[in-house]
């Protein structure tokens, strides 16, 4: 029997989820331009990658308020997460603006924890930490300084940008190996004693 009461996947805070997927290749091309070099278009692809963060704390409030929480909507959510990170991580990396070491670091844990989330579902949903969103706010506060057109600004805002960026790679880091021991407390817990054993 269907449930009448759950909400449609076609919803507004799905949406603004499927919005911010359509936005990562414009963000792309935009930060891209010219090298990066123009202020004026790099300006622009901070705009965009502002906004394409915000409608993540938009959508996820609708879809709270409005008892619009979707399957669909847990698997997208990150997925446009990741996308709009790892393109402002990759395009940065490729002008040169951001060492590939960080790029990379950053990239193989969110993949990572992204893909194990998805293996524990059949025994929990591994829920967002206190570190975790951290961490989440400060990639965004860290890209956001990257993008500014750091070489028309005072040099102490590179400085700041830098710093950022550090203490986001460190939170990334130490978040990661914390879900990973919660990962296998998780999975030990669920293994079958010798009793259960066949």
């Amino acid at each position: 029997m269907v449930d009448a009461a759950a909400p449609s996947p076609w919803n507004v805070a799905n949406g603004f989820t499927a919005l911010r997927i359509l936005v990562v290749p414009v963000f792309g091309v935009l930060l891209l331009w010219d090298h990066g070099q123009q202020v004026g278009v790099r300006l622009a692809a901070l705009a965009v990658f502002v906004l394409a963060a915000l409608t993540d704390r938009v959508d996820g409030w609708i879809a709270r308020r409005f008892s619009l929480v979707t399957d669909l909507g847990k698997l997208l959510d990150p997925i446009a997460d990741k996308l709009l990170m790892g393109m402002a991580l990759i395009g940065l990396s490729l002008l040169g603006e951001l060492s590939w070491w960080v790029t990379v670091v950053i990239l193989v844990r969110e993949v990572g924890i992204t893909v194990m989330r998805f293996f524990l579902l059949r025994y929990v949903v591994l829920p967002a930490s206190r570190g975790g969103k951290l961490k989440t706010v400060l990639q965004s506060v860290a890209l956001g300084l990257y993008l500014l057109p750091l070489h028309h600004l005072p040099g102490f805002v590179a400085v700041v940008a830098a710093v950022v960026m550090a203490a986001a790679v460190l939170v990334t880091v130490v978040t990661g190996l914390d879900y990973l021991r919660d990962a296998w407390r998780i999975r030990r817990a669920a293994r079958p004693g010798p009793a259960g054993a066949r």
